[in-house]
């Protein structure tokens, strides 16, 4: 360093090389086990005589698809070699070699009014507000056929894709659509969109559709006029719709875009005019990494298929903010959902992102939430910058370890429905279901044990919010895969619980028998609130007590039948037999324990890791009789 002058400041020489930390010496691996092993037995997530290692095995989690999550990924953990550049195969980096770079994905938003003049203005809005896009429902809770033309009115068809989703009504709809676009001259050669043809996803949702080679007239037409169109959607929504994993998801698409494949080869078409007509639609959670991760291993692995027809072609991906993971309640949560889910659609390098309304699991989405849905999007791209980096998570060796191994799950459940038949004979012989079903009974079980959360739902409800009122839109019908959404088992409790307000003018009531100080039952009384008003039971509770006879006492000015004990195992000891006792007495008819502490005089326990919703259920017939 140069010596310092008065009022100059002193110059620093750069480094060659910018080495941080290198003043320290290099840890090992053992030694960062080692410390890991210490964080665990303090925590007491391992015995204090576990050996070497356990720790960090006590982190690791298997997911719903037995894939390892690691806490800590290392360069080794990485697939090798490195898996290509952005825009060639096997495309795990990206379909194109630009990516997004630099005006950002295709911002696509759903519409399906039925009233034609209010679905053209909301079209209309939201294109000349950021929307690159039309995701449009006809038919059935949506467009009527006859009405596209006034509909697609304000949208210029050769700048704005369209993409139909027709359900039965898919071969009327195309016409119609096509009908529209050369009365209006647009240029066959300009005309964007998708038609929408789909019959194996109408069969997953429904039970019942059309023959896959129904695909083959419109795909051919589409292919010899409308170059720039594309026919064929291959729907994995359905699947994760029904509780499947992401690799159930990524095999299924596989085995519904080669059923399409073959049709459209057979015919006559080559594979890559056959495979242009396709695009593949994915669900996008708030897990942002394995959304991440799936969307990167759903180009492998259709890179891979076709490979094996003859040479590996890029996958067009349409990437939907799962429809499943929006609650009806506490609904304005479902924007940090729908924000982290367009987050990592746009991360995983998906062609096309759909943010879905917060309040679209209430009912049709209103103005406000459409803006918003946009906005998130818009925020994303050009306010955070994400299209302008190519595959922002490549070379993290998590999302690249976490990508290979969904792959190669996705391709053993690929190889597993292709040997049954593949993907409409899964359907029809119920293997498909069968399999989601062991997955769905894993997530009804973590979602009623609330070991994953729901925040505004399971976690953290609010029993004084306002409502939010929409008007309703057609339930799924049909006798195809189930409709499962996490948070529907707590809100039919929340709506039990309305009832009740409405009928009796007060919500059901439990007690909690708080024993001791507040420094000994207020983490217990917390948690028993909590779980209680995720069911829509609002809670009193005793405060600072010392003898049976004060719980008592303020059980009896309570109204209700139903009392809590909360404090902690040492006080249980001391007081609870006496307490229970004393509730028995002022009229508890039900008398649970927070925690696990043993005691035969209870009905039961709220305990992290038991059964909320059971736990619930059986004190409601209690508190509906006492009203």
């Amino acid at each position: 360093m140069s010596q310092a002058q008065p009022g100059v400041p002193p110059t620093v020489p750069e480094p060659p090389e910018l080495a941080l930390a290198a003043e320290f010496p290099a840890p090992s691996r053992d030694e960062w086990l080692a410390l890991v092993d210490q964080v665990a037995r303090k925590a007491r997530r391992i015995p204090e005589d576990a050996a070497a290692g356990t720790g960090f095995a006590a982190l690791t989690r298997t997911d719903l698809d037995g894939v390892a999550v690691r806490p800590l990924y290392e360069a080794a953990d990485a697939p090798t070699p490195a898996l290509g550049v952005p825009g060639a195969a096997p495309y795990v980096r990206g379909s194109r070699p630009t990516g997004p770079v630099p005006t950002g994905w295709d911002v696509r938003q759903p519409h399906g009014d039925a009233d034609p003049t209010a679905a053209a203005e909301a079209i209309t809005t939201d294109l000349e507000n950021g929307v690159s896009s039309i995701w449009l429902t006809v038919g059935a809770g949506g467009t009527a056929p006859a009405d596209l033309a006034q509909v697609l009115a304000g949208v210029y068809l050769d700048v704005a894709p369209v993409v139909l989703d027709a359900g039965a009504l898919a071969d009327e709809s195309a016409e119609a659509f096509l009908a529209v676009a050369a009365e209006r001259t647009v240029p066959a050669g300009e005309l964007l969109g998708t038609l929408g043809l789909d019959p194996i996803g109408l069969r997953a949702r429904t039970g019942a559709g059309p023959d896959v080679a129904s695909v083959v007239g419109p795909a051919r037409r589409v292919a010899e006029q409308h170059p720039r169109m594309r026919a064929i959607v291959v729907d994995a929504l359905p699947v994760h719709a029904a509780g499947g994993s992401d690799a159930q998801e990524l095999g299924w698409s596989l085995s519904a875009g080669v059923a399409y494949l073959r049709e459209l080869v057979t015919a006559g078409l080559d594979l890559g005019t056959a495979a242009g007509l396709l695009e593949f639609r994915y669900a996008a959670t708030a897990e942002q990494f394995p959304t991440i991760a799936k969307l990167r291993a759903a180009r492998r692995l259709w890179a891979r298929v076709t490979e094996a027809c003859g040479a590996p072609q890029p996958q067009f991906q349409h990437a939907v903010g799962s429809p499943t993971m929006l609650t009806r309640r506490d609904p304005y949560v479902n924007l940090l959902r729908g924000t982290v889910a367009g987050f990592a659609a746009g991360v995983g390098g998906a062609d096309a992102v759909t943010v879905q309304p917060f309040d679209a699991a209430i009912g049709a989405p209103e103005p406000f939430s459409r803006r918003i849905a946009r906005n998130t999007q818009a925020l994303l791209v050009d306010e955070a910058h994400l299209a302008r980096v190519l595959d922002p998570a490549g070379g993290s060796w998590y999302v690249e370890s976490h990508t290979e191994a969904l792959a190669r799950a996705g391709w053993a459940f690929f190889q597993e429905l292709e040997a049954a038949g593949g993907a409409v004979a899964v359907l029809d012989s119920g293997l498909l279901d069968d399999r989601i079903g062991v997955v769905r009974a894993r997530r009804e079980r973590a979602v009623a044990t609330r070991s994953t959360p729901l925040t505004g739902v399971s976690e953290f409800p609010d029993l004084d919010e306002p409502a939010v009122d929409r008007a309703a839109r057609p339930e799924p019908t049909g006798d195809g895969l189930p409709y499962y959404r996490p948070a529907a088992p707590f809100e039919a409790l929340r709506d039990r619980s309305d009832t009740q307000l409405a009928t009796t003018g007060r919500r059901p009531r439990a007690f909690l028998a708080t024993l001791g100080p507040l420094a000994a039952y207020a983490v217990r009384a917390g948690f028993a609130r909590n779980l209680l008003q995720a069911g829509g039971i609002e809670v009193v509770e005793a405060g600072p007590t010392s003898t049976a006879d004060e719980v008592a006492a303020a059980f009896a000015d309570a109204g209700t039948p139903v009392a809590v004990l909360c404090s902690t195992d040492p006080i249980y000891a001391e007081r609870a037999a006496d307490t229970v006792a004393a509730l028995r007495t002022a009229g508890a008819a039900v008398v649970l324990l927070a925690g696990k502490f043993e005691l035969p005089e209870l009905d039961g326990q709220l305990a992290a890791g038991a059964d909320a919703l059971a736990a619930i259920e059986s004190v409601y017939p209690a508190l509906e009789v006492s009203s």
